[in-house]
């Protein structure tokens, strides 16, 4: 019954920009908190390589490990921030699809006819694409489709975008640069050397040591199903 009245009345106009509204409401809440969740990894990494710098100068026969690890944690960090600016941009799309949709049903007020935005099917098209926001971002499109704000989505025959496509192995000279950046900025904070001085319990340290590692690995293996879990 509701499916043969839904042929002869035509949506409420009103109730169609609620629901686009609410879609686009809930899709930016989930970005910001992903984008939360990888600003907490990303200090916890930074945190993991100063750990790991401070490790390779208490004890020399630990360094070449401790280095390892620091660059592994900095390649981690690398991947975070990609992760961060991503949603950070994917934000401002779903900002600039929520003005471009308003304004269209708007015009739909003044006019009494509603035009298809290309701007905002091509922001659609995109965020589609993004694991955080498929299903929500294909309801929406769905929703604007039926408004008429959007024509047919052929997202399934677009090509990645290249934002996604960050997958590669990070260079050995931004590796050296974030480990720079965090490093020195270390030694400044602390107004430090690197021969920084010993803890107070020297004969306590191997026991401390181990904790930490097992610490770090355990950190490190969430922080890694963390950024997995962003990235599928």
């Amino acid at each position: 019954m509701e499916s043969l009245k839904a042929l002869f009345v035509k949506p409420d106009p009103n109730a169609q920009m609620r629901k686009c509204n609410a879609l686009i409401r809930s899709n930016i809440r989930k970005l910001d908190r992903d984008i939360n969740q990888v600003k907490q990894v990303e200090i916890k990494t930074k945190n993991l390589i100063i750990q790991a710098d401070r490790r390779a100068q208490r004890n020399p026969s630990q360094a070449k490990q401790a280095q390892r690890e620091a660059r592994d944690f900095a390649k981690e960090l690398i991947r975070a921030r990609r992760t961060s600016a991503r949603l950070v941009t994917s934000k401002a799309q779903l900002n600039s699809v929520q003005m471009q949709v308003n304004e269209a049903f708007a015009v739909r007020k003044i006019e009494g006819s509603i035009r298809a935005s290309v701007g905002v099917m091509k922001d659609v098209n995109s965020l589609i694409r993004l694991p955080q926001l498929a299903g929500t971002m294909r309801e929406l499109s769905v929703e604007l489709m039926k408004a008429g704000v959007i024509e047919e989505m052929v997202g399934e025959n677009l090509p990645v975008d290249d934002m996604l496509e960050d997958e590669e192995e990070e260079a050995e000279g931004e590796v050296d640069k974030v480990l720079g950046e965090i490093l020195k900025g270390r030694m400044e904070k602390a107004g430090a050397t690197p021969s920084a001085p010993l803890p107070s319990h020297p004969q306590e340290q191997p026991a401390q040591l181990e904790e930490e590692e097992e610490d770090q690995e355990a950190m490190m293996d969430q922080m890694r199903n963390r950024l997995e879990a962003l990235r599928s």
